[in-house]
């Protein structure tokens, strides 16, 4: 119907032409998470990828296919996250220099990441779209190509490889989940896919905190929408592609969106049970299927795009602790006790008799509503679930 931005030539080009730099990354079946999703379930795992993200297929495909002029000069990206090492990476593979603007509250870590991989960065802007007005800048000064996120043909092209490495990793697939910001990786997916294996569906994930695709699905026309804040930041983006929009509209099945807490939840989910590290935005199509928003999924063979692994340690630790308190297996006691000698042994006696472990333990007799002889005492526990 629509004349879309690429063809299933353009992505098998790509994978021709990727296809030496890049991982072929494993698609794996974690059973433990296939009975609780009543599916069988297979990953695609994009985390073990370069840079720890599907990112660099498309930036490849794009600086490969440049001009030797083209590739003299260097290219040019904006991003803080998977976007600027993904370019850092292409470019440094092909000998090409790189200039990556990022915003300038971007972590050190993240920069310094960037610097490794052989990109310069340049600091500029407090939010992505200054950064990104710098990036076009710089761009027309320098004689720079700049490298899209996701709204350029050769990007799609190359995130796209994804898709035919799921066809012959694994044929029998009924369906492809995929998480949704921009729409580049899903777009060349779909293109892929639905081309060579029309019966296999397609499937997106929004976050509710950035719903831009999905208002623009269900609205069938190009839409914005306000970005919240959220632990996806991979896939917060106020508006979609140009290019993947209608790509999304006319090959994707449907997109459904996930909670904050139903995404912290898969991510600690894959990371206790899978053995596998994702960030929040690379969670969100695990998060949609064990939620069971995809009902016509059930007891099919589907795999999941778990897109990226980037997630930064504080943030997973918080993660961690906040669902191991969800689960009851960390819980906060306030217990007012006699303030007299062996007042405080005869809890901790009582503790251990439950086995129970103290992480940390704390006695208040001022900021407290006991009387005179008593003390608040305040333990935070390991415990094994609600009923210990």
């Amino acid at each position: 119907s629509v004349m879309n931005a690429i063809d299933l030539a353009a992505v098998e080009a790509a994978h021709r032409r990727i296809g030496d730099s890049i991982r072929r990354t494993p698609c794996l079946e974690p059973t433990a998470l296939s009975e609780r999703c009543g599916l069988r379930l297979l990953l695609k795992l994009e985390t073990l990828q370069h840079t720890g993200s599907f990112k660099p297929r498309g930036a490849l495909n794009k600086i490969l296919a440049l001009d030797d002029e083209e590739k003299r000069r260097g290219v040019i990206a904006a991003s803080a996250g998977n976007h600027a090492q993904g370019v850092a990476f292409a470019a440094r593979s092909v000998g090409v220099e790189s200039l990556i603007v990022m915003p300038e509250a971007t972590p050190l870590l993240k920069i310094a990441n960037t610097e490794a991989l052989g990109a310069r960065v340049e600091l500029e802007g407090a939010t992505l779209d200054e950064s990104l007005e710098r990036a076009h800048e710089l761009e027309r000064q320098e004689g720079l190509t700049f490298v899209h996120p996701f709204d350029d043909p050769a990007i799609i092209a190359g995130q796209g490889t994804v898709g035919l490495e799921i066809l012959e990793q694994v044929p029998d697939a009924d369906a492809i989940v995929c998480p949704i910001g921009g729409g580049g990786l899903i777009s060349g997916i779909a293109t892929a896919v639905r081309a060579r294996a029309p019966r296999v569906a397609i499937y997106g994930v929004q976050s509710e905190s950035a719903p831009s695709m999905k208002r623009s699905f269900d609205a069938e026309r190009w839409q914005e929408a306000p970005v919240g804040a959220t632990i996806a930041e991979g896939i917060a983006l106020k508006r979609p592609g140009r290019l993947t929009q209608p790509i999304v509209q006319s090959l994707v099945e449907d997109i459904q969106l996930v909670s904050e807490a139903e995404i912290e939840a898969a991510v600690f989910e894959l990371l206790e049970v899978a053995k596998i590290l994702t960030e929040g935005a690379g969670a969100a199509g695990y998060a949609a299927l064990r939620q069971d928003r995809f009902s016509a999924l059930a007891d099919k063979t589907v795999v999941v795009v778990l897109c990226g692994a980037n997630v930064d340690m504080n943030i997973l630790d918080r993660i961690i602790e906040r669902s191991l308190l969800q689960q009851h297996r960390l819980v906060r006691l306030r217990i007012t006790i006699s303030d007299r000698p062996g007042g405080l042994a005869r809890l901790l006696d009582l503790v251990a008799e439950h086995k129970a472990n103290i992480l940390h333990i704390h006695q208040n007799r001022v900021f407290t509503e006991a009387a005179f002889w008593e003390v608040d005492a305040e333990l935070i526990l390991e415990t094994r679930n609600r009923e210990h």
